[in-house]
């Protein structure tokens, strides 16, 4: 790393109390252990799908019941990290994402391997929903983009990891060796969030007038699962996150479904896990430096650049023929998803009360995990009619309209919105000022 870089990222932590270094590192390892074992899996598990006598398109439905179980738990997830504790969410994703590799080790019919990857899902939905919401809590709010940025930096380590290993595990010693593996890597990282302190302050902030009754796993869960969702929904200010990481999802759920078979009938001769190397290469330079830079430039900019990369990532991967331009397009993926994930993160948090931050943020990356439950499946019907190449260049299509939907509609009017987007105005909806 940079020194420089390494003396920055320093200097900020140094700036908060000892408690709250301590509480951050162990969220930190928690999170690497988390990316880690899901990786591992991301360039392994379509190929054991196959594997195990699936079609494409059956390996596009087991691959998109992840999101299943991401919907599923969201928002009653988003609701006990708001009303509950933040920590305890944080447990529930861990604990899942330390399960699940065992389920995919010990079944292979089509219908377990469904159920298996939705409960697979939760624990994504646990851990990004109470990791974020510690995070904000912890952070000051003039340096809140950075410490996002530099929190956020266990993903690309662990996707770094993840998927390099478990490419080579899987050919060395087969997949029930890589999914143990993944099993006692989510199993140290619940040991490492059992060691964080939660301070409870938040819970001050909430009344009888604005705290929601706590949600019991009864015949109300559904009634204030969809009631949590519908407020949200009629909230201009959160609004457009969810559209914008709707449309990232569905074209994130056919990558992830459809990449390592791409790049395996290219005959390319590229490690499916490369790609995902490079992307988390791009992903951990641009966190360093987005995060801090978006405290003072504004988050628009940067959800607006990030976007664009994405586009260039789909262009590259539908004229790929060579090895090298699929690991350019993993770069490309990486600096998009790099800068947008924890753009978004800050975004929401400027727009949301510390009393709704994690229904707040269960909303807006609900739109992500629905994009992912349909985009998975509706790639595997495409490419009944398309070949891979048409699948990428759809899904170009699909991000462009994205990034003019944030362009014009970001703000309370088109203009608001276009200044905002380009880094030239400030956010008309951000309530940072008031925290």
């Amino acid at each position: 790393m940079n020194p420089y870089l390494a003396l920055i990222t320093v200097k900020v932590f140094r700036t908060l109390a000892p408690e709250t270094q301590r509480n951050l590192l162990f969220l930190f390892l928690t999170g690497l252990c988390f990316w880690t074992s899901l990786t591992a899996l991301l360039p392994t598990l379509p190929l054991y799908i196959e594997f195990a006598g699936a079609t494409q398109q059956q390996v596009g439905l087991v691959m998109g019941s992840f999101a299943i179980g991401l919907l599923l738990s969201r928002g009653i997830l988003g609701q006990w990290a708001d009303q509950r504790s933040r920590k305890l969410v944080v447990q529930v994703g861990t604990l899942a994402v330390a399960i699940a590799p065992f389920g995919y080790a010990l079944f292979t019919s089509l219908p377990l391997l469904v159920a298996i990857r939705a409960f697979h899902g939760i624990s994504v939905a646990g851990l990004t929903t109470g990791y974020s919401a510690l995070v904000v809590d912890l952070s000051p709010p003039e340096k809140r983009g950075e410490i996002i940025g530099y929190m956020s930096l266990g993903v690309p380590l662990g996707m770094a990891l993840g998927p390099a290993l478990g490419g080579y595990l899987a050919e060395i010693f087969g997949y029930g060796f890589l999914f143990l593996l993944c099993g006692l890597l989510g199993i140290l990282g619940l040991i490492c969030a059992g060691q964080v302190r939660e301070e409870l302050r938040y819970k001050v902030r909430l009344s009888p007038k604005t705290a929601a009754p706590p949600v019991k796993l009864s015949r109300r869960f559904f009634k204030a699962l969809v009631g949590m969702r519908w407020s949200l929904v009629k909230s201009p200010r959160l609004r457009i996150p969810a559209i914008i990481l709707l449309f990232v999802g569905l074209v994130f759920g056919g990558l992830t479904a459809f990449i390592p078979a791409y790049i395996r009938d290219s005959n390319v001769g590229l490690n499916a896990g490369l790609f995902y190397t490079a992307v988390a290469i791009a992903s951990f330079i641009i966190r360093l430096l987005a995060g801090r830079a978006s405290d003072r430039l504004g988050r628009g900019f940067f959800i607006t650049c990030s976007l664009c990369c994405y586009v260039l990532a789909m262009m590259i991967l539908a004229i790929s023929q060579y090895n090298w331009q699929f690991l350019l397009a993993g770069l490309a993926q990486g600096a998009g998803g790099g800068t947008l994930l924890p753009m978004m993160t800050a975004l929401v948090a400027d727009r949301s009360n510390i009393d709704e931050r994690g229904q707040s943020y269960a909303f807006c990356v609900g739109g992500f995990d629905v994009g992912i439950a349909l985009g998975a499946p509706l790639a595997g019907l495409m490419m009944t009619v398309v070949n891979y190449r048409g699948l990428f260049t759809l899904s170009a299509g699909f991000l462009t309209f994205a990034l003019w939907i944030f362009i014009t509609l970001s703000s309370k009017d088109i203009e608001h919105s276009m200044r905002f987007a380009f880094g030239r105005g400030e956010d008309a909806y951000s309530l940072i000022q008031k925290q």
